[in-house]
């Protein structure tokens, strides 16, 4: 599968309005010889997911962004109904990007009436962002289970912001034998170190101007504990910091093991630095590998 060279021009966006549509368009590509990438995202498109789509534009052909605010991964509590949307916002980034079709299912098609299987990833779900948001995972895991096997593309793109999501979603395609190749996509950051996230635009003026001092926090974590000493001081150190620039709850600084996600006391082998904190009433998550 050979990628394919930037076009200088925006060209048209297909829409995919529902299954059979994007079936018959990646069938189309396919016997062209064409290899074939997926973006799942959740619209409100920025930097981070346009990198997403350019890292698929270097790998395969043809490029497909799935816009899909997913339900299931939402809690009761959490903010579903205020998570933003401007579809065609999101399209016209996509065609800057040089996406070539966004796939568009709906609520009902992706969870028809008696809709009743999950996809759970034991064990990558018990710490974290597991405990704290009951459900999330099964969720994700369900609707980019069902997003893969719905496209079938050669890769998936998922960005490192939300390492425990590409890890849950590594595992499950790994366990699941699905035939895609899972890519993790590097953060993309503003100058200040915050990582792009769809939720920033709901600090206030002031938090935002707090907010880069959680990427500060967790580079300081990752630069005390990689000569192996005791990462306890620390993490005590950081949540400190933390509170200090006004984050809270902090729900969790911790040292994990990159793959199974178990809090480490000392660093031995591949890790990652991971943080979730409120900062107002907006929950903002980083990471950094160690």
């Amino acid at each position: 599968m050979s990628p394919r060279s930037p076009s200088p021009a925006a060209a048209p966006v297909a829409r995919l309005g529902d299954l059979a549509a994007l079936r018959a368009q990646v069938r189309a590509w396919r016997a062209s010889g064409e290899g074939v990438a997926l973006v799942p995202t959740m619209g409100a498109l920025h930097a981070g997911h346009l990198a997403l789509v350019r890292q698929a534009q270097a790998s395969c052909r043809r490029v497909v962004a799935s816009i899909f605010v997913n339900p299931t991964q939402f809690g009761p509590s959490e903010d579903f109904s205020r998570y933003p949307r401007d579809t065609e916002r999101d399209i016209a980034l996509l065609a800057q990007a040089g996406a070539d079709a966004a796939y568009l299912p709906d609520v009902a098609a992706m969870y028809p009436p008696g809709f009743s299987t999950t996809v759970t990833v034991a064990g990558l779900d018990a710490e974290l962002c597991g405990p704290i948001r009951p459900g999330h995972f099964a969720g994700v895991a369900t609707v980019v289970t069902k997003l893969l096997l719905q496209c079938l593309p050669d890769r998936a793109m998922f960005g490192e912001k939300d390492y425990q999501q590409l890890q849950v979603i590594r595992r499950a395609v790994r366990d699941l034998d699905v035939p895609v190749v899972i890519e993790g996509v590097p953060t993309v950051r503003e100058e200040d170190g915050l990582a792009l996230s769809s939720r920033n635009v709901f600090l206030a003026e002031a938090e935002r101007r707090a907010a880069p001092a959680m990427h500060a926090v967790l580079r300081e974590v990752a630069e005390a504990v990689r000569g192996g000493a005791g990462t306890a001081p620390a993490l005590a150190a950081g949540r400190a910091r933390l509170a200090a620039a006004g984050f809270g709850p902090v729900q969790y600084l911790t040292v994990s093991d990159a793959e199974t996600l178990a809090p480490l006391d000392r660093v031995a082998g591949p890790a990652r630095v991971l943080a979730a904190a409120y900062l107002g009433r907006t929950r903002l998550i980083d990471n950094v590998a160690v």
